[in-house]
């Protein structure tokens, strides 16, 4: 029987995220995602849902992560769950926790301040995918059209 486990998520930072390495050098970095939903009751009232997700990234991409991304700032991830299950040393309790391993991602947001976009990615590093890739091109989207390079003035006081 077929399966599949894939998740894709967009949200903000709860916190800035955490990198640390392992005991064989292998660097992974930890944070969390809140992912809002807004939704209307049966009485039209507007409510919002508020689900907080744990991720972690591995390797090189973990790096880039905690180097750009500080909390409130908006990212897009793609990746696996992953049960971890262990007992707890006190009260010898099994416990558990579902978290996503992330596989891929994209920075978000647009570079005017602190959690309001972020950074974009170090220059020769291709980690990211970004969902535009798998969508067609809007409806009547151009080409920007490049700057006019002729009648620049000089003695712009910016």
């Amino acid at each position: 029987m077929p399966s599949l486990n894939k998740v894709l998520l967009m949200g903000n930072l709860t916190r800035d995220p955490e990198l640390r390495v392992t005991p064989k050098g292998t660097p992974i970095c930890q944070f969390s995602l809140a992912i809002n939903r807004q939704f209307k009751m049966e009485s039209g009232e507007s409510r919002e849902e508020v689900i907080y997700v744990d991720v972690e990234a591995w390797g090189k991409q973990g790096e880039t992560i905690a180097k750009y991304m500080v909390k409130g700032r908006p990212l897009y991830v793609e990746g696996r769950l992953r049960l971890d299950q262990w007992e707890d040393k006190n009260t010898k309790e099994k416990r558990s926790r579902m978290k996503v391993v992330l596989e891929q991602f994209q920075f978000l947001g647009d570079n005017r301040g602190p959690g309001t976009g972020a950074s974009p990615a170090e220059p020769g590093i291709d980690q990211t995918v970004s969902p535009e890739r798998h969508s067609p091109p809007a409806r009547g989207a151009a080409p920007k059209p490049a700057a006019a390079q002729e009648n620049l003035d000089e003695d712009v006081p910016f």
